[in-house]
C-alpha cells in the first residue's frame, strides 16, 4: 500500500536527480511520483489500487476525471523516457505537473 511519506521519497529522489542536471532520470522518478499520488488517492476513495497502467487510466477516467486527463496528455513523455534523453524543459513541465498534484491533494507528512 502507497504511503504519503513514499510518495515524498519518491519526489524527494527526483528533486535531487533534478538539482544534478539528469533530467531524464528525474522525469522517470517525477512519474513514479505522479503514478504514486494516484494509486494513493484512488486506494483511499474506492479502496482499489490499479494493477498496472491500463487499469490506472480506466480508475481514473471513472474516480477522477481531471487526473484521467493529465495522464492521458502526458503518458507519451512517460514512454519516450524509455528510449530518449529528455531535456530539461520536459522535466520541469512533469516537475510542476507533479507539485500542482500533492499540493492540491495535500500530500504532506
Amino acid at each position: 500500500m502507497i504511503s504519503k511519506k513514499q510518495i515524498l521519497i519518491f519526489k524527494s529522489s527526483a528533486d535531487q536527480l533534478f538539482e544534478n542536471k539528469d533530467y531524464t532520470c528525474a522525469t522517470i522518478l517525477y512519474f513514479k511520483t505522479l503514478f504514486a499520488v494516484q494509486d494513493f488517492l484512488l486506494l483511499n476513495k474506492i479502496g482499489e489500487s490499479p494493477k498496472d497502467h491500463s487499469s490506472r487510466f480506466r480508475l481514473l477516467e471513472t474516480n477522477f476525471l481531471d487526473l484521467f486527463k493529465e495522464l492521458n496528455l502526458e503518458f507519451g513523455t512517460y514512454r519516450e523516457t524509455y528510449s530518449k534523453i529528455i531535456d530539461k524543459d520536459t522535466c520541469v513541465r512533469i516537475k510542476k505537473l507533479v507539485e500542482n498534484d500533492i499540493n492540491k491533494y495535500k500530500i504532506e507528512q
